[in-house]
């Protein structure tokens, strides 16, 4: 396919920010499925229920409300922006790397709602056979969850770059639409179908963006599907 250098340049920056976005947010979605999972809220029933309300918000919300949350906690005159700012010369707002931090909210319940399906699918009596055998909670953690729940990691991993391709409602409020900078696929064929004669470049970029999303789907299947094979001969 024939692309201009905006247009490869429109896709560099998907990729960018999507691998950014998952970097970000993996391991706070294992810590949080973890928490959900196995964590026991004794003094306080409610938490679980809340705390599982309060991760999937980004998906029952406008993404343009999560954009705007954003913008009010991280711009320059926001109660964190601000201080990352003024002590450390870090900008998020208007910035690929705020446009990672916005794909991740976005996508953070898609990782841990597959890690804690993972998770709840790991059989608690073998971790309780190794505590018997003197194996500490760490050399559990790693020897026998974490394998076994690396399906759902590998597999929400995945989803997750699949959707944080195609975020658009938060990354255009909180990081705007800037060429080279915060302009990824989606926002590159929303300015192609504002301008005149665009709807070329909107389609092949549209193209691109389904084909990414479809491939990245078959893979996260693929992989969860692997994944179990290998761990149920084990």
């Amino acid at each position: 396919m024939d692309l201009s250098p905006e247009e490869w340049q429109a896709v560099r920056l998907s990729l960018e920010v999507a691998l950014r976005s998952v970097a970000l947010g993996l391991v706070p979605a294992v810590a949080v499925a973890l928490l959900l999972v196995r964590g026991r809220f004794r003094f306080f029933p409610p938490g679980r229920f809340l705390l599982d309300a309060l991760v999937h918000l980004p998906l029952v919300v406008p993404p343009v409300v999560i954009g705007w949350a954003l913008l009010m906690l991280f711009g320059l005159r926001g109660p964190i922006g601000g201080p990352l700012h003024d002590w450390f010369g870090i900008r998020l707002v208007f910035t690929t790397e705020g446009a990672a931090l916005a794909t991740a909210v976005m996508s953070f319940p898609l990782i841990v709602r597959a890690v804690r399906l993972g998770l709840e699918h790991v059989d608690p009596g073998l971790e309780a056979a190794a505590r018997t055998l003197g194996a500490g909670p760490l050399d559990r953690f790693l020897t026998i969850t974490l394998p076994l729940m690396a399906p759902g990691i590998l597999a929400g991993a995945v989803t997750a770059f699949a959707a944080g391709l195609g975020e658009f409602g938060a990354v255009i409020t909180f990081a705007s639409n800037i060429p080279g900078e915060t302009q990824t696929l989606p926002l590159a064929i929303y300015t192609a179908t504002q301008s005149p004669g665009g709807e070329a470049v909107a389609a092949r970029l549209a193209g691109i963006s389904l084909t990414l999303a479809l491939a990245l789907l078959l893979l996260a299947e693929l992989i969860a599907r692997r994944m179990h094979v290998l761990l149920g001969r084990v």
